[in-house]
């Protein structure tokens, strides 16, 4: 698969590198923006607030698959949510993922004993390419919810900060007898 990232930060770098040794074509844009016209799904982990200046430099974005791993901590905008946000530049399906991980255990995901979970909610359209990505980062994948729900899953981060030590945790969401 062809993916963009577009952040080289801690998230969008890490998951770079996870994709990349799955087999992926990753390509990494940063503040000078780029082309992401021959992506199949492009990542957006750039801050919360530079949503709307970091895409507007990205060309080739029309209709892509988007997977939004950006945070609202604090939230700043006037869209219902960053998901829909990135929705509205970008006008194909998009994936709210990978913000309730922390991107400083990146490498160390394939270590653990069991796959770490990562939430996410999405168009129906972004399940399948989400669910992929997020396998061969070493996650399992758990939807819990479409897209209507982003503003909520976006909310729900301080959850996971609350709990949180200091570098972060993994988490897993599992049937008895899966553990």
């Amino acid at each position: 698969m062809k993916i963009v990232t577009i952040g080289r930060g801690t998230i969008g770098s890490g998951l770079a590198r996870l994709w990349r040794e799955a087999g992926h074509e990753v390509t990494e844009l940063g503040r000078e923006g780029g082309d992401a016209s021959e992506a199949d799904v492009v990542l957006v982990a750039v801050p919360g607030g530079e949503i709307t200046t970091a895409l507007a430099k990205v060309t080739g974005l029309v209709g892509k698959i988007a997977i939004d791993a950006t945070n609202a901590l604090p939230r700043q905008g006037s869209a219902p949510s960053y998901a829909q946000e990135v929705k509205t530049a970008t006008g194909g399906p998009v994936a709210k993922a990978f913000n309730m991980n922390f991107g400083g255990l990146f490498d160390r995901v394939r270590e653990q004993r069991v796959r770490p979970s990562n939430w996410y909610v999405a168009d129906e359209d972004a399940v399948a390419v989400t669910e992929q990505l997020t396998r061969d980062a070493g996650y399992d994948p758990v939807r819990v919810g479409d897209l209507s729900r982003a503003r909520q899953f976006e909310d729900a981060a301080w959850l996971l900060l609350g709990i949180a030590p200091v570098g972060g945790v993994f988490y897993r969401v599992a049937v008895p007898g899966e553990l």
